[in-house]
Order: structure tokens, then sequence, then C-alpha cells
């Protein structure tokens, strides 16, 4: 199967989503890829914007996060993309019970890096935000690797997981 879509899920959708979609995005397009990418959380309050701090650390490294209004995970949603990617185990949990059907095209953000799963750094330091920001980070990179190898490393993009 193609890859074409991807949805980047968490909890509340203003801390590691919206950061995991614009770096994944960005690693995509600078591979040349035309798969779409965007976040939502499991628990969201919707319309928020990202949390001060991810965003500070976020614009710190040259990433924009402006323009990001938090979106409710729904089955919907998970229909609609080809592959998620969660942030915790417990959040591939969640889909699996309340979206059996999903469970087979979910993923960790992190799979190619530990698959240990990436906190959430929701009001803890700033410096547990820069932690997660390099986590997340690695993770975009190691997936964008997989859906698109560059052209030092040939091959289809849209790879199959």
């Amino acid at each position: 199967m193609k890859i074409e879509s991807v949805l980047v899920v968490c909890v509340g959708n203003i801390c590691r989503s919206p950061l995991g979609e614009r770096l994944l995005r960005a690693e995509l397009e600078q591979r040349g890829a035309q798969i779409s990418v965007t976040s939502a959380g499991l628990h969201a309050v919707v319309g928020h914007p990202a949390d001060t701090e991810t965003f500070g650390v976020a614009a710190k490294r040259g990433v924009s996060l402006d323009g990001h209004q938090a979106r409710r995970f729904t089955l919907e949603m998970g229909r609609d993309h080809d592959l998620i990617l969660v942030m915790e185990p417990a959040h591939r949990i969640e889909i699996a019970r309340t979206a059996p059907a999903l469970s087979g095209k979910v993923f960790l953000f992190d799979q190619w890096s530990g698959a240990k799963g990436i906190a959430d750094p929701y009001r803890r330091s700033k410096d547990f935000h820069e932690a997660v920001f390099l986590l997340i980070h690695d993770g975009a990179q190691d997936w964008a690797a997989k859906l698109a190898p560059s052209a030092a490393n040939p091959g289809p993009a849209g790879q199959t997981c």
C-alpha cells in the first residue's frame, strides 16, 4: 500500500503532535515526497493553539507552529489517513479500543529509534521540552527515510511500512 497521508496523534494536540506534524512534513517535502501530514489529539481542546513552551522551543530551531489549532481525533479522521503515528504505546491501545479497524495502521512516532514512546512535555520544564523536541525530530527523520528515501538512497516514494 502506498502511503499518501499521515496523521500524527498525541493527547491534547498542542505539544507533541503539532511538532511531529510540522517536522515530518518538512522532512518529506525536503525529500520531494507528496505525502500530506496532519495532526490531532485523542482528548484535544478543539481550537487551542500550540503550547507556548513548545512554540518557543520549535521557533528557536526554525520550526513554525503558527496557525496551529488543536483538533480532536475521530474515527473518520483515522479512516481518512493511510498511516497514524502516535506518541505513546497507550495511544495505540486507546485507538485499538475505540476503533479496532484502525489498529493495523497505527505505529509509534519513535518506531525506528527505540519504540519506547515520547513523553508529554505539557507543563514540564523548558529542558524537558527541548529533549522532547529532539526525540520528535529524530522520529520525523526516521519516518521520512522509510516513507520517502532520498535521492542518495534511491527507492520509490511512499513506501509501505
